[in-house]
């Protein structure tokens, strides 16, 4: 760390566990924490964002790309270390690619959250050693899969899906079996965490992959 002192900011949302975090932090060699709050904005009355600040955020539950902004708001002034339950987007490259440096899990223990705060302080980028094999399979998966997990054929399936068509209409547009466009929703509401059409059609435009205001076509 260069011998200079690391500023840590933390946002989190539930008192225990950010309460958790600020221990870690207390107890972490050549740290000092400057700020603990439940949300950005209560960071960005607190204090000004410091110049090289290691933020600590905990994902708040929104939306995929509005958790993608908050973690480049927060890369402006220095490395982000991101904490999340990683069971719906974004992933973990999509954090990296939008400026994080350190990711760990809501699960993380003591010792695994001090390991990656000292690598992002000394200006590495960590993951913590729970996420470690997600994360290997996250580079190693083909370029087509978009960040949200999905690969091509999902992503042209969530589409017919989120305009209005019904699994047998997708079928015959896409020249599948109705029972192949029933796994692939299948897959697609298990990777995004959704249970029916109307979230479906939200995460959709959410990933860019629906216009905002794209017309439904009428069932027929």
């Amino acid at each position: 760390m260069g011998g200079s002192r690391v500023t840590v900011a933390i946002v989190c949302e539930q008192p225990m566990a950010r309460a958790g975090l600020e221990q870690v932090v207390q107890d972490c060699p050549g740290v000092a924490l400057c700020a603990s709050v439940p949300s950005v904005e209560d960071l960005e009355t607190a204090r000004p964002l410091e110049d090289n600040q290691v933020t600590i955020i905990d994902l708040p539950q929104v939306p995929y790309r509005p958790a993608l902004e908050i973690i480049a708001k927060l890369a402006v002034s220095g490395p982000p270390l991101v904490s999340s339950s990683w069971d719906q987007p974004p992933t973990l490259l999509a954090a990296i690619r939008a400026g994080a440096r350190g990711l760990i899990t809501r699960y993380s223990d003591h010792r695994s959250v001090t390991q990656t705060l000292l690598t992002v302080a000394d200006g590495g980028v960590g993951v913590s050693p729970e996420l470690a094999d997600r994360f290997l399979a996250e580079v190693s998966r083909p370029a087509e899969v978009d960040d949200s997990g999905l690969a091509p054929r999902e992503v042209e399936t969530l589409r017919w899906i989120a305009l209005g068509f019904t699994h047998t209409q997708i079928a015959t547009r896409m020249g599948l079996s109705p029972a192949t466009v029933n796994t692939y929703a299948k897959r697609i509401r298990a990777k995004l965490n959704v249970s029916n059409k109307a979230e479906l059609t939200r995460v959709a435009i959410e990933l860019g992959h629906l216009a905002q205001g794209q017309r439904r076509y009428p069932a027929r």
